[in-house]
């Protein structure tokens, strides 16, 4: 992506902006999840929480490692992020579960998407099912 990409468009990772605010010396990088997206916070001004107007939670954020996508989100980072708990979430963590699946990112929209028999992208054609709908036309011998 070029210079004007970085610049203008958000959905293809984070914009130039968006990475020299997390690169300033206000944001403190706290961690990276798995897949590679970064995670930031920005602790309140002092002086500011004095005056009581405002809030005394600090700023957190997320650059995703390609597309903006929050689904890409684990459930602890997320935690994380709105606040659940103040810690990175390694330390929040229970073991992982033997059943528990990898991550796989929502398909829809894309060509890895599921697309069933008879969907348009796969010619529109299907089997007849039993309860199949038949409809009705005048002066057929049913009426």
């Amino acid at each position: 992506m070029g210079i004007l990409g970085k610049i203008f468009t958000w959905w293809d990772g984070a914009t130039l902006g968006t990475q020299l605010w997390a690169s300033r010396a206000g944001g403190e990088h706290v961690g990276t999840d798995g897949a590679g997206n970064t995670y930031y916070r920005e602790k309140p001004k002092a002086a500011a929480l004095n005056t009581g107007s405002y809030t005394s939670r600090e700023k957190r954020w997320v650059i995703y490692n390609g597309a903006n996508d929050a689904s890409r989100v684990p459930a602890e980072w997320h935690g994380w992020l709105h606040g659940t708990y103040d810690d990175v979430p390694e330390s929040h963590l229970p073991p992982p579960r033997i059943w528990e699946a990898d991550y796989t990112p929502n398909a829809t929209g894309t060509v890895q998407a599921y697309r069933p028999q008879g969907a348009l992208e796969r010619g529109g054609q299907r089997a007849r099912a039993v309860g199949d709908y038949e409809a009705w036309t005048p002066g057929s011998a049913d009426s």
